[in-house]
């Protein structure tokens, strides 16, 4: 069932990208053209996902458990990092270059269209490069990494 669900969760993910636009580079290059012919629909879909993700979070964490698990898993660590801040700084960038980030451009590929066929491969190639430069044996987490319980 926790499979079922995360697919479910994934489709609907990918539809409201592809119904909101936000998989056509052009889009986003327009949104970030705030000189030129600005378009702030991806805007207004940003704040619109924040809005239902706070709305929804506040129900969710008021159960005794969530649905599928035992409980619930969240981050342990809320500080800023510099390899947070790099990390989204190059996540930007990216962005800004090719017009794509992760889910748009998982759900252009699903859709066929070629420049996810180059971008998405680069882009696995890019997180096996960090891995491998960032996350040695030695930062490694255990299997068992310390969660906390919200409730």
């Amino acid at each position: 069932m926790l499979h079922l669900t995360a697919f479910v969760a994934g489709l609907l993910f990918a539809i409201g990208l592809g119904v909101s636009g936000m998989t056509q580079p052009a889009k986003v290059f327009r949104f970030l053209d705030i000189t030129g012919d600005w378009d702030p629909s991806l805007a207004l879909v940003m704040v619109g996902a924040i809005a239902v993700h706070a709305a929804a979070m506040r129900l969710i964490l008021g159960r005794e458990r969530p649905l599928f698990a035992s409980r619930f898993s969240l981050p342990a660590r809320t500080e800023l990092e510099s390899r947070l801040l790099a990390g989204a700084a190059v996540f930007g960038a990216g962005w800004g270059i090719a017009g794509y980030c992760p889910g748009p451009a998982v759900t252009s590929l699903g859709a066929g269209v070629t420049a996810a066929f180059v971008f998405v491969p680069a882009m696995l190639a890019g997180m096996a490069l960090a891995r491998t430069l960032f996350e040695g044996p030695e930062r490694t987490l255990p299997a068992t990494a310390p969660e906390t319980t919200a409730r």
